[in-house]
Order: structure tokens, then C-alpha cells, then sequence
């Protein structure tokens, strides 16, 4: 989902839960991922549609911040 469409969904308060979780592909990067109300799962992706991941947790949580979000899991 684009970070626009997480605003847009965050304040229709259709996002029930955010996790941040290592990129499976590159250990040393971090991406996110949303749930929505109906129990679906969205990575949070960029304009070409592919999923973002972070260098660092400070950038990601920066981003998060950004789209209205308040609470987020990290999973480790």
C-alpha cells in the first residue's frame, strides 16, 4: 500500500495493527506491513509498487510517523 493510501486508510481508522519486521531478503533492512480490519496484510510500497525497507529503524519509524501512525510492533 502506498504511503498515501495508509494516511487515507490510518484516518478512516481501517488499520487495526503496524508491524515492523527485518526484510527477509536483506537481514540488515527493515520494512513494514499493515492489517486491516477485515484481517488483510498490506506492505507498505513505494511509487513502483515495490516494498520500501529501511537501513535503520530511525528512518522507518520517521515515515511512520509521518503517515499518522502512533503505534507500531517490532518484531525482532
Amino acid at each position: 500500500m502506498k504511503r498515501e493510501r495508509v494516511r487515507e486508510r490510518h484516518a478512516e481508522g481501517l488499520i487495526s495493527a503496524t508491524h515492523v519486521i527485518q526484510n527477509p531478503a536483506n537481514p540488515g533492512e527493515w520494512i513494514v506491513f499493515f492489517k486491516k480490519s477485515a484481517g488483510r496484510s498490506f506492505f507498505l510500497v513505494d511509487d513502483n509498487d515495490e516494498v520500501e525497507s529501511f537501513g535503520s529503524l530511525d528512518e522507518l519509524i520517521e515515515i511512520v510517523r509521518s503517515l499518522g501512525i502512533k503505534f507500531a510492533e517490532i518484531h525482532m
